[in-house]
């Protein structure tokens, strides 16, 4: 029980006697603002990410682009994002979470949209380029935004919940894009995937602005919470980072820089984005290569892999709950998920046996986003804005890495297996690195599962 006084905003103090079912309902109400709104806005950010896989499926031969272009194309976008991402959340501490979201929103989605009118290669890496920029800083923005809202023993709930929009974008829009692609193809002269970039990107605008309008920058500035819950909010982060010392500017940015363990977490990061955009990026392709040539078909039978990743955030964020442990959770999915896609690519071309294997790398692969709930355990919070952006930053690298690398490869040697091999290896050292570089953290911040969100 909380029993100390508060000032409130006309200097008086008020003692806060806040019992724990008070929290529980505080923060409740906190979740059924925030979590729905950075939940859609999050989805709108990965199908932005995955759209582009769907749209290789008829843009490369209307536009005659290779799979080295195409591959460095969709690669490049993450060469501008990791050059703002840092600036981009040190700007958001400074101008607040709501305008960077309205500016990172309402310009990527523009951005997205454009791309239905390039015609060469040099304009697709223009487009791709500049979407990087103004995307980046949305993902750490958020994880970041998090940190203002919930104490550590909440924020792993949350951030599991936020992640979980990555497997359930997919199995929605996998089949949107596939009708997308097919019904609207040749309606005004476009073809399907100019139809797809428009219809996915402007939307985002929108969204940004309700963004801006929903949310709040800090518990102590919403409006609809009451004075008695901002005290209760402002009590309970307070004692979280009692012992903090807050730093600004180039001594925090510095202190990050000098933490080992920032640049530890930032390669088993990279391993794990090249992991995840191997399957998102190349998914509809393989389903292709087992003879399923209906744009629409590919985009239904996507879903089934994202349906098993969004039952392995859940059951393996059980799982992680239950026995209080984290890294080895994502360390066996790092291992497991992308050997077992290697795996798919030496099934003989059955379609039964390629798309259990990809259910099966599926639900490990986006398993891997329990690896945000590690960070906090090493990061202190006056760390936590620099060191989240540059954890991200250099993680995003893999998604460059791996659309560019698997995408040469297949031009060079016409197969994908020998890319998917490398992805595979890199996973496992990204596993091993996450055991032995890194030592346990005493205190685990727990992800309960998701049902139990509104109840705690």
């Amino acid at each position: 029980m909380l029993t100390e006084s508060v000032l409130l905003n006309n200097g008086a103090s008020l003692p806060v006697h806040a019992s724990q079912n008070e929290q529980n309902a505080v923060w409740a109400k906190i979740n059924l603002r925030i979590v729905p709104v950075i939940l859609i806005a999050y989805m709108m950010a990965f199908l932005d990410r995955i759209n582009v896989g769907y749209a290789k499926l008829a843009m490369q031969q209307d536009l005659h682009f290779s799979d080295a272009v195409f591959g460095l194309g969709a690669g490049i976008f993450f060469i501008t994002y990791l050059m703002f991402e840092v600036p981009s959340n040190l700007w958001l501490e400074k101008i607040g979470a709501r305008l960077s979201f309205l500016r990172i929103m309402v310009l990527w989605g523009l951005t997205s949209a454009a791309t239905a009118f390039v015609t060469t290669p040099a304009e697709f890496y223009v487009v791709r380029l500049l979407l990087g920029i103004f995307e980046a800083g949305f993902f750490p923005g958020v994880i970041l935004y998090l940190t203002y809202w919930y104490p550590s023993a909440r924020r792993g709930r949350v951030t599991g919940l936020f992640l979980f929009g990555m497997p359930i974008t997919g199995m929605l829009g996998g089949p949107l894009c596939g009708m997308i692609m097919k019904h609207f193809d040749g309606m005004a002269g476009w073809h399907g995937w100019q139809w797809l970039f428009v219809i996915e990107g402007l939307p985002t605008v929108l969204i940004g602005v309700l963004v801006y309008l929903l949310l709040a920058d800090k518990p102590e500035q919403a409006k609809w919470l009451s004075e008695r819950e901002k005290q209760v909010v402002s009590h309970v982060m307070e004692a979280d980072c009692t012992h903090e010392i807050n730093q600004h500017g180039r001594g925090k940015l510095k202190a990050t820089f000098a933490n080992p363990k920032v640049w530890i977490l930032s390669f088993v990061y990279f391993t794990c984005t090249c992991a995840v955009y191997t399957i998102t990026f190349w998914l509809p392709t393989t389903i292709k290569g087992l003879g399923i040539s209906d744009i629409a078909q590919i985009g239904w039978y996507s879903a089934i892999p994202f349906g098993c990743g969004a039952l392995g955030i859940l059951l393996m964020s059980w799982s992680s709950d239950r026995f209080k442990e984290r890294r080895w959770h994502v360390a066996s999915a790092l291992f497991i998920g992308p050997l077992v896609l290697f795996a798919a690519q030496l099934s003989g071309g059955s379609f039964v046996a390629t798309m259990f294997m990809l259910s099966i790398a599926s639900f490990f692969v986006f398993a891997i986003a329990l690896f945000w709930a590690i960070p906090p355990g090493y990061l202190r919070p006056s760390e936590s804005a620099t060191g989240i952006a540059v954890i991200s930053s250099m993680g995003t690298l893999g998604g460059f890495i791996s659309p560019t690398l698997i995408g040469w490869i297949m031009a060079t040697t016409g197969s994908m297996s020998k890319g998917l091999l490398f992805a595979a290896a890199l996973s496992c050292v990204g596993a091993v690195t996450l055991l032995v570089a890194l030592p346990r953290v005493s205190h685990v911040q727990a992800i309960k599962p998701l049902t139990t969100l509104t109840e705690n």
